[in-house]
């Protein structure tokens, strides 16, 4: 176990590494919170620009985790820095639908998902970071009869860590959007807990909080001054199919004529995560990868007729008005900046993890003194 030092611990006496980075969600969080996060790794080089234009000096490591070397892990942190790693690791193998849908799921595919955890884990083993934080989809606990997830503790626990995990929804601290999520703290220095809910009274942030001041913008035509203030263009179909919906209303309010072939069959009013639209003063649903589409989830607009716009998810994401997303030097790409922000932690969620582990510091030093 890593010797706690007599001088007193700070903040500044620390520095994190962020494995599946992506464009830098949890990263920024951390940052806001005054944690020094040098190094963000992932292995899609299409997030380099959003992670390192908005991270302070943070670095951007291309790189897949099952071939990242503890050494060249080790190379990320400072010397003298006492060692702080967090990670998410990609989540689909571990999703609801997967879960349901594993018979159809190519076992081996699962298996080459589960790797990446069980890289994660090995780094940790190697490295021995003074604190670990594991953020992943609530799934995790089940899937595979838990094994997964048991073994990702059991190397945790004889490694000597203190272990905490919970799930949470992001809503309950200040993210407009209700996301659960599974948050795993773990800790060489002693106890480590998340900090309780942020936002009491269910007086969460809301759609309208988040989005209501945005400027209008027809589907398929970007505002002239923000080019992420963008909708797809929708059918004609798909437009009669919002225009037939009151605000946090879905197909079911559609007249027959408009509903698909798997709205009719046996099984498909159980379809009521599609084709719908936001509510005002409610939270986002969880904002995906395909978050800019009205058949992939309620990702109407509550009041104009089209799906949300790529600025509009972002700030449901909880990422800053002023994040630059656009890299200059690359043509714009929407799939792929809908891709980073369906895929990223919420920066909310960032901070509520950074600022467990600013007050597990301080509570460590506090117990020193007594």
């Amino acid at each position: 176990m890593n010797k706690i030092s007599k001088k007193k611990l700070t903040i500044d006496d620390f520095a994190a590494v962020d494995v599946f980075c992506g464009i830098g969600g949890l990263t920024h969080g951390m940052i806001l919170e005054d944690l020094n996060v040098t190094t963000g790794i992932d292995l899609d080089d299409t997030c380099k620009f959003a992670f390192e234009a908005n991270n302070n000096n943070a670095t951007f490591l291309l790189k897949d985790i099952t071939s990242l070397t503890p050494a060249e892990l080790k190379k990320c942190f400072p010397k003298g820095k006492r060692k702080i790693l967090v990670g998410c690791a990609p989540c689909q193998p571990f999703s609801l639908y997967n879960h349901k849908n594993a018979k159809n799921v190519e076992k081996r595919k699962i298996d080459s998902k589960w790797k990446l955890l069980y890289s994660f884990a090995n780094l940790i083993d190697k490295v021995n970071p003074d604190v670990v934080s594991m953020e992943n989809v609530p799934m995790l606990v089940k899937f595979n009869k838990g094994k997964v997830f048991q073994d990702f503790l059991n190397m945790l626990y004889k490694k000597g860590y203190k272990v905490s995990w919970s799930i949470v929804n992001a809503q309950d601290f200040g993210v407009p959007q209700r996301r659960k999520r599974l948050i795993l703290l773990g800790s060489k220095l002693g106890e480590i807990q998340l900090i309780e809910k942020t936002i009491k009274a269910k007086n969460y942030t809301t759609v309208r909080d988040t989005i209501g001041h945005l400027p209008q913008v027809e589907d398929g035509i970007a505002h002239p001054n923000d080019a992420l203030h963008r909708a797809r263009k929708l059918t004609d179909i798909n437009k009669k199919r919002i225009q037939a919906m009151k605000e946090g209303g879905f197909w079911r309010e559609w007249d027959k004529s408009l509903w698909l072939d798997c709205h009719k069959k046996k099984g498909g009013k159980e379809f009521n995560s599609v084709y719908g639209r936001m509510k005002w003063d409610d939270v986002a649903p969880t904002i995906t990868t395909f978050c800019i589409g009205i058949n992939n989830g309620r990702f109407g607009h509550p009041q104009q007729d089209r799906a949300i716009t790529l600025r509009e998810a972002a700030l449901l994401q909880s990422f800053p008005a002023n994040y630059k997303f656009i890299d200059p030097q690359v043509p714009f790409n929407v799939g792929n900046i809908a891709k980073h922000i369906g895929n990223a932690v919420p920066v909310g969620l960032g901070k509520a993890i950074a600022k467990s582990i600013k007050k597990h510091i301080n509570e460590i030093e506090s117990n020193k003194t007594k």
